[in-house]
């Protein structure tokens, strides 16, 4: 599998200098106080803070402005320790709260400007990593509740969640090549429809959503696969 492609600003200014003929010698800049988090393989779910993925809408020209997920690393929702994950690009802007444990991955909420859904019991979105195989069914059924900024309940309800592993296959994305799992979930909701009833993912362990639920393909990330190849 190709190795991952970005952060590419380096590549950009590179090609760009090459282009004009050489680059006029500028004052440095003085530096910025920031942190940031070494990379790491991913584990069989990846939650490890600061990997990222880049993702286009499937059937779209290529090139154009990706969607980006990346792992916030652990905070608090609801008082429980979680791990943040969110998306931005083309007015996008969702974050996701959820834990992994020997069950799986648990969504407890999310967080869109001005409004936060909140799930009780989390939502299980995935499997424990040994119940992987074709065939393998689960499904839950979660209360609803979407609160404001003020923290005013602005709606309730029920939301019930079916998942069918229907086969694994092997898939190409400008990402690369995966053996993914397929799956379809099926959701209905008595708060106004939040989800699309029937979605389509594939899932890779160690590299996580090929496809997501929302049709789109990753196109890029920021970590490399596992030595020796994917599972």
């Amino acid at each position: 599998m190709p190795a991952p492609r970005f952060p590419l600003a380096a590549a950009l200014a590179g090609a760009l200098c090459a282009a004009l003929g050489s680059c006029a010698p500028q004052a440095a800049a003085p530096g910025t106080v920031q942190s940031s988090t070494p990379l790491t393989r991913a584990s069989f779910y990846p939650q490890e803070t600061g990997l990222a993925w880049a993702y286009l809408p499937e059937g779209e020209v290529a090139g154009g402005a990706p969607y980006m997920v990346q792992n916030l690393g652990p905070t608090l929702f609801g008082g429980e320790a979680v791990s943040a994950t969110r998306m931005t690009g083309r007015g996008a802007d969702q974050t996701w709260y959820r834990v992994t444990d020997a069950q799986g991955v648990k969504l407890l909420g999310i967080r869109k400007p001005g409004v936060t859904v909140r799930l009780q019991p989390a939502w299980l979105e995935y499997p424990a990593p040994d119940a992987w195989r074709a065939g393998l069914t689960w499904q839950g059924q979660s209360q609803v509740s979407l609160v404001a900024d003020d923290g005013t309940v602005k709606g309730s309800g029920t939301l019930s969640y079916s998942y069918l592993v229907q086969e694994r296959r092997t898939v190409s994305t400008p990402g690369g090549r995966f053996d993914v799992w397929v799956v379809t979930r099926q959701i209905s909701d008595t708060v106004g429809g939040l989800f699309p009833a029937t979605q389509q993912l594939w899932f890779t362990p160690f590299v996580g959503e090929v496809r997501t639920p929302e049709g789109l393909l990753l196109t890029e990330r920021n970590f490399a696969p596992r030595s020796g190849g994917q599972p």
